[in-house]
């Protein structure tokens, strides 16, 4: 008998985890919808024309592509078959699981152009794949949950993504992050003073991994790109650490970029977003600038934002920035768009890990209800009704059995209340209430009971 086995990078998430989940899933809902963002969903997969060539040459590399339905390969030649692999996928395969939200939504909101209501706000919450090598805090099949503003270029939109990045860790309890925050035409900006105009992709590609790799193998990277040794000399100030003062650094990037009228646009934008933020009164911010943050999506154009949970050894558990023409590849140049995505599978290894979730969020039924024969059912089902009329999470054990098994069941499932109904007190109208925590055994009206419960 073959032994059941899930796909390396994929997981099971069993009623608890869900419930935590689930907590995870309603904070970052309640806040989009706060913000004033409507609900959206796309199919899981995607014709290839659509992903490829949107996320960078490595980002091509991780999209799954599903082979075409039938003998995908009767029509195959022997010189197909010697072509490699890059040439024969797109005979054999014409859709792919979505690498993000943002590439999909770009294709909607062009397929529907004409019906939309700019600028128009969505949020996405839904999973994505990646033929990633799995490892801590990254895995194949993961759950993002996107907000996206579109048809609008005012960095309104960039103060407001700080605003709800900040509300949302806030409402989940992890206090201790820190949100990162560039613009991709300082980037340019910097390949233009190194001597290197125009290679700010490949350049941004090689930053956006310092965290994980470091400085010195970023650099070989760079020189593998082709970047000459005089222009990773002159990149040294990016390195420059230490300062995490806003105006002292916008302050070093003004007089290091002078040079390039591209970085300073990106300056003035990154300047402009904080005063705008400082206006909303948002408090004890969080942000940081940082001119190494790259970002390696090659689609963002202007601000880049990235999340990151303190004292915890996981990646960013959110990213995002503006994407000026991303609709332009689906024949509709010109409409400027922002967003913001959310790990939901990172945030959750971050409060695991740290011990966040509140004891509401992993909760489930909270009243067990115990009937001791078929009399005590015409009391217990009543009752159990009248329990989840109140809002409170009740079930009643199904089978006639020992009370013994009937405890333990409450205990297997960490139920706190339990309600005891036998021959007494079905003739007396007071309930046996148990809690499972204490041990603390008492009668009750039914009314008493409820408000215990809800206490």
């Amino acid at each position: 008998m073959q032994k059941p086995t899930l796909p390396k990078g994929t997981r099971d998430f069993g009623p608890e985890q869900m419930r935590k989940r689930l907590f995870i899933f309603d904070t970052i809902r309640q806040t989009f919808q706060r913000f004033g963002f409507q609900p959206l969903e796309t199919p899981s997969m995607e014709n290839l024309s659509v992903l490829m060539g949107k996320y960078g040459d490595e980002g091509d590399q991780l999209l799954f592509k599903i082979l075409n339905s039938g003998d995908f390969a009767a029509h195959l030649t022997e010189a197909d078959l010697q072509s490699g692999s890059k040439k024969i996928t797109p005979k054999i395969a014409e859709k792919g699981l979505r690498y993000d939200l943002t590439v999909p939504f770009a294709r909607y909101v062009v397929m529907n152009r004409n019906s939309l209501t700019l600028p128009f706000k969505r949020y996405q919450m839904q999973p994505v794949w990646r033929a990633d090598r799995p490892q801590k805090g990254r895995y194949r099949e993961f759950y993002q949950c996107d907000a996206d503003v579109v048809g609008t270029d005012s960095l309104l939109c960039e103060a407001e993504i700080v605003l709800m990045i900040h509300e949302v860790f806030r409402n989940l309890g992890v206090a201790d992050f820190t949100l990162k925050i560039n613009n991709r035409k300082i980037l340019a900006g910097i390949a233009e003073v190194i001597g290197a105009p125009g290679q700010e992709g490949a350049l941004s590609v090689a930053i956006d991994k310092l965290d994980k790799i470091g400085k010195e193998k970023v650099l070989d990277e760079l020189r593998e790109r082709g970047f000459s040794e005089e222009a990773i000399v002159k990149l040294e100030p990016m390195f420059e650490s230490g300062d995490t003062d806003e105006s002292s650094i916008i302050g070093k990037l003004k007089t290091w970029l002078a040079g390039s009228d591209t970085a300073t646009q990106g300056i003035t934008e990154l300047e402009q977003t904080l005063q705008l933020v400082e206006q909303y009164g948002l408090a004890d911010s969080n942000v940081e600038i940082d001119p190494t943050l790259a970002r390696g999506l090659s689609y963002y154009t202007g601000a880049i934002f990235e999340v990151k949970a303190n004292g915890v050894s996981i990646g960013s558990v959110s990213g995002g920035g503006r994407y000026d023409n991303l609709t332009g590849a689906f024949g509709m140049p010109g409409l400027s768009g922002v967003g913001i995505s959310f790990g939901v599978d990172r945030i959750y290894d971050v409060m695991d890990e740290l011990n966040l979730f509140p004891a509401s969020a992993g909760q489930g039924t909270q009243v067990l209800i115990i009937p001791f024969d078929a009399e005590a059912r015409s009391v217990a089902l009543p009752l159990l009704s009248t329990l989840r009329s109140a809002g409170i999470a009740a079930e009643a054990y199904p089978d006639l059995a020992k009370v013994k098994k009937m405890l333990d069941y409450a205990n297997a499932k960490a139920i706190p209340f339990v309600v005891l109904i036998g021959s007494e007190e079905v003739q007396t109208g007071l309930l046996t209430l148990k809690n499972m925590v204490t041990g603390e055994q008492q009668k009750v009206a039914a009314d008493a009971l409820m408000q215990i419960v809800l206490a």
